[in-house]
């Protein structure tokens, strides 16, 4: 079976980090292998929430898997609680990154604001995961903060390739593009770059960067090119938030994230039945 290590927290409430990686990965028919950063009672988009940072038990931790031989085909990084963690966290890709597909989601900021936590060393901690980095999927701001390109929500096409290439990275995926009613993906890879457009529907629901990293991810890992999993992740993305939509009946509480258990297993994603 193959296996995925996600580098992240969990949350008991809101759907994102490790409760969203978890099903989708697993869901492929892919082993998710957790190594959790910290403990939620819910999801800092909630008004309040309770939190243990697991900084101090995380090399304990890898040294047991490191005992146990553990071998990945891929390594997601996600949210970092501090600096110290990030470089606990770019140990981890040099111990285990043999034959391993290295994606960094890095997570700091959306729409113009830096997340509440994140002074210039956490960043720079961030900024140094995606140089080790086979794949990175920011968003449009995070994209700007990993280039010190001054974060604008009308760059071009043409402005997000050059900031793509420039990274040094070999694939980038840009998300959150908001364009009128429409928000676009934008894939950087090999040279090669297309965009993948969707109507916005409702707000920006927390958890969606999650769901994309996991579920491109899984898809090459199980041998899709990475603009066909693109594809296919916008889709179940775009479906979820139409299912959460439905649900409601009107608009939800952003911070729950979208509805997307019941697509799992769906044979349209490539997911197994």
């Amino acid at each position: 079976m193959k296996k995925i290590a996600v580098i992240n927290d969990i949350s008991g409430f809101g759907r994102c980090s490790l409760t969203a990686a978890l099903p989708v990965i697993s869901s492929f028919g892919v082993q998710c292998c957790p190594l959790v950063t910290g403990v939620y009672s819910n999801q800092t988009g909630y008004a309040s929430y309770k939190s243990v940072d697991l900084t101090d038990s995380m090399q304990g931790f890898i040294d047991e898997w490191k005992k146990l031989g553990a071998r990945f085909d891929a390594i997601i990084t996600g949210f970092i609680t501090s600096a110290a963690q990030g470089e606990i966290v770019s140990r981890f890709i040099d111990d285990f990154r043999d034959g391993a597909l290295v994606v960094v989601d890095p997570v700091m900021a959306d729409d113009g604001e830096v997340y509440d936590g994140f002074d210039d060393a956490r960043i720079s901690a961030v900024v140094a995961l995606e140089k080790k980095a086979d794949i990175i999927t920011p968003n449009l701001h995070e994209l700007c903060i990993i280039t010190g390109r001054e974060y604008s929500a009308d760059l071009t096409d043409s402005d997000i390739l050059a900031m793509a290439k420039s990274t040094g990275v070999n694939t980038v995926i840009t998300t959150g593009i908001k364009r009128g009613g429409s928000v676009l993906t934008a894939v950087y890879s090999g040279g090669r770059f297309e965009t993948v457009t969707q109507q916005k529907r409702g707000e920006s629901f927390s958890g969606t960067g999650d769901l994309l990293v996991s579920f491109v991810t899984a898809a090459i890992v199980s041998g899709d090119d990475v603009f066909a999993a693109t594809k296919k992740a916008c889709s179940f993305i775009e479906q979820a938030i139409e299912l959460t939509l439905a649900e409601n009946g009107a608009m939800p509480y952003v911070a729950e994230g979208v509805y997307f258990e019941k697509l799992l297993f769906n044979s349209e994603f490539g997911m197994r039945n």
